[in-house]
């Protein structure tokens, strides 16, 4: 069977509610699967319903994008057509892609012609190898568990709603016997991608020492205490279709109390309470940007605005700021000699500041407020910041010997 080069089929939040470009209803018709306009648009409406968060949007969109791209064009199925087979054979699929189907850098989906229409990416592929290599290395491209337990769980809301909309009577996901093939089981779950108390010292004090060399580095300064001390996500910091964080989202109460108000995960509003030391990084960072002190009730200017135009810094953006502070802290610790705590933060997305956040959290306030300042579900998923029992635990088993006998600690 020859293998089909993909190209995508969903633009960005801000272009996907806009018809299909004359190219991509070309390449649908083309396929020749029953109901594929069909399909199509049912898949495009189930990603317009989370329009509100560009992260949920964007994972969800990723699991869409390649199911469909998977039943149309290799399995040469409908999506109405798929059974728990079909869906146990794309599993171990995603596992190991094609080479045809992987990029080997980040590219656009759509870029934006000279008529003003949008345009799908000959250079988009519905995988990334990330280590840039000519021929994916199928090691390098193994899946973590957490990946893994992504798309599973992605593809398998995508099916419910299809159930929900009537389209298909059963999900295929949830008929799979042994999703123990994919996922194993943990006994205790635990966060373990964040900053070691070395690196985050390391980190604080580089950004503040630069911030007295280079004032560009108070904007790095804020960024890093915001994350640390609020335990913020990624997108709540950031300009989106959704929501556009400003200055005012910092308010006093009537008891003299500042809050942080967001929207979270689910589209979820929720007010984070600010500690006196985010409330010094606030009232240092608007003096580097020359305002007052404090924000007022009306104050619109963007949290984190950009160095050149209006409005605020998104992810892309926020991401390399964030970067810059992890390189030069890994010069930092290389310097001091710490190469293994280089090496591992060499590793570190700025999703390991929210898990450093709330687990140095944990462990000096109720779990229970930390909960509600991170905007956790229940407070189960907030025990999975909690290392004292852990720490216990490795405790009571370093005695143990072969002897029999317990050595004296």
């Amino acid at each position: 069977m020859q293998l089909q080069r993909p190209q995508p089929l969903f633009d960005s939040t801000l272009w996907i509610a806009d018809q299909p470009c004359s190219r991509l209803r070309s390449f649908l018709v083309e396929l020749d699967i029953v109901n594929i306009e069909q399909e199509y648009m049912l898949a495009k409406r189930f990603l317009l319903s989370y329009q509100g968060s560009d992260d949920t949007f964007n994972s969800y969109r990723r699991e869409v994008e390649r199911v469909c791209q998977w039943a149309w064009m290799f399995r040469k199925k409908p999506i109405k057509a798929l059974d728990r087979h079909d869906l146990s054979a794309y599993f171990d699929f995603v596992q190991k892609p094609p080479a045809l189907w992987v990029a080997r850098k980040h590219s656009q989906r759509f870029t934006t012609n000279s008529n003003g229409e949008r345009m799908p990416c000959d250079n988009w592929r519905p995988f990334l190898n990330r280590h840039g290599d000519k021929t994916p290395d199928q090691k390098k491209m193994q899946l973590t568990q957490s990946a893994m337990r992504a798309i599973i769980a992605g593809t398998s809301t995508f099916f419910t709603y299809l159930m929900q909309e009537n389209y298909i009577s059963a999900n295929p996901v949830s008929l799979i016997r042994q999703k123990s093939k994919y996922l194993q089981k943990n006994q205790q779950s635990r966060v373990t991608r964040k900053l070691s108390d070395a690196q985050w010292t390391h980190l604080i004090e580089e950004i503040q020492q630069r911030c007295l060399q280079q004032p560009i580095f108070e904007r790095h300064l804020f960024i890093f205490s915001a994350f640390y001390l609020l335990g913020c996500r990624i997108s709540e910091l950031v300009d989106s279709p959704g929501r556009k964080p400003i200055m005012s989202d910092f308010y006093q109460d009537s008891h003299g109390l500042w809050w942080f108000k967001t929207v979270g995960k689910g589209n979820k509003a929720r007010e984070i309470a600010v500690p006196d030391a985010m409330l010094e990084a606030l009232r240092r960072y608007r003096h580097y940007l020359g305002m007052t002190a404090q924000p007022s009730a009306n104050d619109q200017t963007p949290i984190i605005p950009k160095k050149k135009g209006e409005g605020g810094i998104g992810i892309r953006q926020l991401r390399k700021i964030v970067q810059v502070g992890f390189d030069c802290t890994v010069e930092r610790l290389i310097e001091s000699g710490a190469n293994d705590e280089a090496d591992s933060l060499r590793q570190a997305t700025v999703h390991w500041l929210r898990h450093t956040a709330i687990s140095k959290d944990v462990q000096f306030r109720p779990r229970e407020h930390v909960r509600d300042d991170a905007g956790h579900q229940s407070v189960q998923v907030t025990d999975r910041y909690i290392e004292i029992d852990l720490q216990e635990r490795h405790a009571s088993a370093r005695s143990k010997t072969l002897s029999g006998q317990q050595n004296e600690t």
